[in-house]
Order: C-alpha cells, then structure tokens, then sequence
C-alpha cells in the first residue's frame, strides 16, 4: 500500500547495462514495438512506441503458410523499428506468436528479417507467451499478491494463464484468435446469426479440455489484455457515455462485465458488414473486420471459466519482453512488482521533483491528519492511498516552472505514462489534490473538477484539505515537526474545535509551522463545520 512509503530509497550505483531496450512483439495480427529507458529502481520509462497492422497470418489454410506480401509488410515494419530502435541506441528483444511458430515457411520470414531488417527473431512457445503476458500485466495492475486469471486473445491464439506473484500456477495456448476466426466464420460476406452460431460452437468445443483442466482452479481476478479485449472495452464504455466525452485517456484497470461484453457482441452480430461495424461507437476502424471472432472467443472463455468481469491490462507482451530483456541483462528482482503502484509514485515524484524529502515529510503528516480525521470527513482506506500519492506528487509541476506548478502538477499526473497501477479515474483524482494543493478552492468554475460526480468532489475537498495543513506543517521544508495529534473540544461559546498539537523535538522551534498550518486550515475548518486551533505541544 502507498501507506508505507516513509523515506526515500537510495540512489544506488550507475549501472553498466544498456540504458536503453526496445521490445518488438511480432504478432498474427500486428507488429508492436516499444522503446523503454531503464530506470535505476529496476523499472522502464517508455520513450516511444511503434504500431502497425501487418496480417502476417492473413493467407489461406491453418495459418501453415506466410504469404509472400505478408512477409514483406512484416519486413517493411521490422526494418522502420530497427531504425527507431537505432535512433535511441537501444538494445532490441524481438519476439514472434502465433503466426510464425505455426508456419511452415519461417525460416524464409526469419532469415529476411535478420538479412533485411537486422533484427534477430526469437520465436516462443504458447506457454512462454503466456509467461511474457503476465509479467506484462503485472506491471500495469497492483495483483502480484492475488490469485488471478489473465486472458490475451491475440489474432491467431489466445493465451489462459493462472498464478500468483512469481508463480504460473497454469498456461494453455489455445488456436483459438479474432483473424482465425473470421477466417473460418466470417470470411464469406456478411454476419449472419447462422454462423455467430457456429462459431460459439467450435471456439466452446475447442475450449472444453482447458475448462476440464482449469475447473478446479481458483482465482480473485481476472485480466484481459491487447487489442481485442480493449477494442471491447472501449465500445462498452462508448455504449454507456451519455455525455459524449469519448474513451478515457487510459484504460489501464477498466471493467468489461460479462454483461457489457454480450451487450457489444449483440451490437457486433446486428451489424453484418464491416462497413456497419466500423461505424458502430468506440470501434477501432482497424479491427472492424476481425473484432467479432475475437469477442466470441473471449465470450466462451468467460462462460468457460466462470468470469462475471475482466479487468483491462494496457500493457501485454511487449513490455513482458522488456521486463524480462531487463532481468536477462542485469538479472533484475522482479518483486518490486509486488508494490507496484507505490513504485510508480515514487518513481514520478523523483523524476520531477527536486526536493522529495519535503514530499515525503508532507505525506507522512497528511497520513496521520487522515488517520485522525478521515473517517469524519467519509474518506476510506482508498482515498487515503490516492490523498497520499497526491501528497507525494504535489510538486511535480515545479520541472515545468514554480509560477503556477500547481496546475503543471495536474497535467504531468494526468499525462504520465509513469503512473502503473491506477484506473484512469484514479489518476484523475490524484491529479485533482495536487491541483489543488495550493491557492484557489476547488470550483465548478474548473472544467475538470466540474466533471467528477458528486462523491468523487467530495472526496477531492477532503483529501485537499488535509494536504494544505499538512503542507504548512513542514514550512521550513525541515522535518521539524515530527508527529501530529489531533483532540476535539469546544470553545468558551460552545462551538465545536478541533485542535492540531505539533510534536518536534524538545528544543525545535514551531512558531513558523503552528502559524503556515493555521494560515492553510480554513478549508479544513469549512469541511468539519468546527475551529481548527494549531498550537505546538509544550
């Protein structure tokens, strides 16, 4: 939990390894590449990333052949990576999936792309990728300690894998993706309800030895990851957007029910041309062709396997191949994932902030305000982790400049691709306290606070209160104030008072953090309808 986080780590070493990885994930459907800086806490900032659809496994039969212009898209795409890859000097991990393990003609795509392109293809079993999935994933969700069931259906197969922290408890590789199903189904001319049919059919039959297998396995979550799951996602919350706002800017942590999902399999079958699904609300146009093999295959898995929802991973393969490239080169501890969300806080705050010290302190003393104060003001156990990464990343705006870093605090938050483990709205919250941690009030006047519900702007007054005091309680940017305790009383006229006593060491003087604390708490006062008093102890 982020409550943890008391003092930052060391800096260690400079490392001799390469600064710099890109990991390609060359798939059945798409070539993926993403470039990463590593991170001296044994973590990746990604620098850029690299997306084009190639249907390397788009020829006729069971996928036993690679076309001749598949190859070439493929090579094309390997080549312009290997020259993004060289612009960073980075060192290259490139993997291939379905596509190519079950061609007969690899060796010719692979010899054209380390004689073509220069870079030098590892092709990996099903339970391997599976292995490189997870580990993707659980850089994006904080489960490392639950049990969970990750799903990736890809364009040729479709990856199960079980386990929990270190451990694949199970992992089946299935022939089972969104372009071999539309080959077989839906390759003809327009969906018809005959063959949605038949296609359930077989994905259900050929899906009946892993749910056998996997009955007697439990798990607390389960995750869906890559294209297909997020394309579904994405048109399931464009199905319930009344507002007309369009997707979130991340869909790390989204919810796909199993409701939704048959809601947009609906909305997919009742439109039987591509044309017609590509204008359906939330599509990706380049998967209009090839989504509903997909959401069937993910269908039946969920009915298989008694899934009522799935939690989106925007990270999949790819950054499995980096995780793992970056332990194979500095034989990396992977358990840091076990506190992940706290590590990607710290992560950004040390990247931005020049003082952390300071952070970490204000943090601290905004933690011990909520644990006294938060119940009253309808925080729970979970706002008070966002209340502490907003604590910590409060003056990460300062990189831009100090005029206004407030309000450059909300956009690095609300724009860093550092922050893993959040849900999109968690990341909005976050990135509301540290807007708010100094000068004006939150206000309707502000577009993005006027767009929370009401409940989530309660909660933003609540932890931006307790930050504000928790602020002026390190002024001198000193730790002098060591520990705060918080009693409840009343005044000589009968109003209720909350008094907030500084305890720092027998000779420190308070004087400046007694007055910078009272000076901050009027909002504070405003959302407990009490005098908030601030004095030093003794």
């Amino acid at each position: 939990m982020l409550g943890a986080m008391a003092a930052p780590p060391s800096s260690g070493s400079p490392s001799p390894f390469p600064e710099v990885i890109a990991a390609i994930d060359i798939g059945t459907n798409s070539i993926h590449m993403v470039v990463a800086r590593t991170a001296g806490n044994d973590r990746f900032e990604v620098i850029t990333r690299l997306k084009e659809m190639v249907r390397l496994g788009s020829g006729q039969g069971e996928m036993k052949h690679l076309e001749p212009d598949a190859i070439d898209r493929a090579v094309a795409t390997l080549t312009r990576c290997r020259q993004l890859a060289d612009s960073f000097d980075a060192t290259v991990f490139a993997v291939a999936t379905s596509a190519v393990r079950e061609a007969r003609n690899a060796g010719e795509f692979l010899k054209r792309a380390w004689t073509e392109a220069g870079v030098d293809v590892q092709v990996i079993a099903g339970q391997e990728e599976a292995r490189l999935i997870r580990l993707g994933a659980l850089q994006a969700l904080p489960l490392w300690d639950r049990d969970m069931v990750l799903i990736d259906v890809g364009g040729g197969s479709t990856e199960i894998v079980y386990g929990r922290g270190p451990e694949v408890t199970y992992a089946r590789s299935v022939k089972l993706g969104s372009l071999r199903m539309t080959r077989s189904f839906f390759a003809d001319g327009p969906v018809t309800p005959a063959a949605v049919e038949a296609c359930r059919t077989y994905v259900r039959g050929q899906l009946a030895p892993l749910v056998h297998e996997a009955a007697r396995r439990s798990f607390d979550v389960a995750v869906a990851s890559s294209g297909t799951a997020e394309t579904l996602a994405v048109m399931a919350l464009a199905a319930e957007d009344d507002s007309g706002s369009g997707p979130p800017q991340s869909l790390n942590a989204a919810v796909l029910t199993r409701t939704a999902l048959a809601a947009v399999i609906d909305r997919l079958a009742g439109a039987p041309s591509t044309e017609e699904r590509r204008a359906l609300p939330g599509m990706d146009a380049a998967r209009a062709d090839i989504l509903l093999g997909g959401a069937l295959v993910l269908e039946q898995i969920c009915d298989g396997l008694g899934i009522d929802e799935l939690v989106i991973s925007e990270y999949a393969l790819r950054e499995g191949v980096l995780l793992d490239g970056l332990h194979r080169l500095r034989g990396v501890s992977l358990h840091h994932l076990s506190d992940l969300r706290r590590a990607s806080v710290e992560h950004l705050m040390e990247l931005c902030d020049d003082d952390p010290e300071h952070s970490y302190q204000v943090a601290t003393l905004a933690l011990q305000l909520a644990d006294a104060l938060g119940d009253r003001l309808g925080l729970d156990g979970d706002d008070v982790e966002l209340l502490h990464a907003g604590a910590l990343l409060a003056n990460v705006g300062l990189f831009i400049s100090h005029s206004g870093h407030h309000k450059h605090s909300y956009y690095v938050i609300r724009n860093s691709e550092h922050l893993t483990g959040f849900t999109d709205r968690e990341i909005e919250l976050i990135a509301q306290v540290a807007r708010y941690h100094r000068k004006g009030r939150p206000a309707d006047k502000h577009p993005e606070f006027a767009a929370l519900s009401s409940e989530d702007q309660d909660r933003v007054r609540a932890m931006v209160c307790l930050l504000r005091v928790a602020i002026g309680l390190d002024r001198n940017h000193d730790g002098a104030v060591e520990r705060v305790a918080v009693t409840t009383g009343f005044t000589d006229d009968g109003a209720e008072r909350v008094r907030l006593t500084l305890i720092g060491a027998p000779d420190a003087d308070l004087s400046l953090e007694v007055y910078a604390a009272a000076e901050r708490s009027n909002m504070l006062s405003d959302q407990l309808g009490a005098t908030v008093e601030v004095v030093a102890a003794g």
